[in-house]
């Protein structure tokens, strides 16, 4: 497996000479499996960045699959160029999210008043599949959901591929269990063994207090799952808007204190756009 991010950022694009290393795109990755398919997972700001990507690459065929519907999540979905070319097939998998349809949903984000170009010019071939909870399989890669612990519900994923497991866990509460969420051993035993672990991490301990139930967790809280979990690298995930990069440095360098604290051998890390990772 091959991973891409072309976004890492929770909430809102940002830019500026404050966010150059781990960049300003909201949620967008591509995992290529074995045989070269393309997985994008999430449509935030930085889907724009992948699609120019993989149409310079000469690809045409791609799969999304969505976390959950809130708006830095879906809002690159517009201007993903590979949706207006007849050449290109689009296969959408994943929950409603309480929408009547996944269609229906990134419709919406098409619709007047809010943008100015309608669905209906929409050139791609794309199709949808609503099975929610479902297992997915692409190739080789296998895609096992989890429901995450979130405002308006979400989905999780553990992608597997030649004996390798990456583990997507964005935009999850782990001290807090929302409805259709699931307790902390839940997440837990889901992530034993994993390769990687990206994780929601958005706030240090201190700062959460005033922001618990928003459905983020804290840099702590992920290293508490990742050592309990016994994976081999955790991946700091959805940065808030207004953390600059020195202050995700610092982020990092606690987590990796706290396991040093531990005598553990978990790799320690904050997801940045740009950042490839291969498995």
């Amino acid at each position: 497996m091959i991973i891409r991010c072309f976004g890492a950022r929770g909430s809102i694009p940002v830019s500026g000479k404050d966010y150059f290393r781990y960049g300003g795109n909201t949620t967008c990755l591509e995992i290529r499996n074995s045989r070269g398919d393309i997985l994008l997972i999430d449509a935030g700001s930085g889907m724009r960045e992948a699609g120019n990507a993989l149409l310079a690459e000469g690809h045409r065929d791609f799969t999304l699959i969505l976390t959950h519907a809130h708006w830095d999540h879906i809002m690159g979905f517009p201007f993903f160029k590979p949706l207006y070319r007849k050449d290109t097939s689009i296969t959408v998998w994943g929950c409603a999210f309480a929408q009547d349809s996944i269609k229906d949903m990134l419709t919406r984000v098409m619709s007047a008043p809010y943008f100015p170009i309608n669905y209906d010019d929409v050139h791609a071939h794309v199709a949808y599949t609503d099975p929610c909870g479902g297992f997915y399989q692409l190739g080789g890669l296998a895609v096992t959901p989890i429901a995450l612990s979130h405002p308006n519900q979400g989905t999780g994923y553990k992608l597997s591929e030649n004996a390798k497991s990456i583990v997507f866990l964005t935009d999850n509460e782990l001290a807090f269990v929302h409805e259709g969420g699931l307790a902390y051993e839940d997440y837990r035993t889901f992530c034993q063994g994993a390769d990687l672990l990206i994780h929601d991490a958005e706030y240090r301990n201190d700062e959460y207090p005033k922001r618990r139930g928003w459905g983020h967790s804290t840099i702590e809280q992920a290293v508490q799952l990742a050592l309990a979990a016994g994976v081999r690298q955790l991946g700091l995930f959805h940065h808030n808007q207004d953390r600059k990069d020195d202050e995700i440095d610092d982020m990092v360098a606690t987590c990796r204190r706290l396991i040093r604290e531990q005598a553990s051998g978990l790799e320690c890390f904050a997801v940045h756009q740009g950042m490839e990772l291969s498995f």
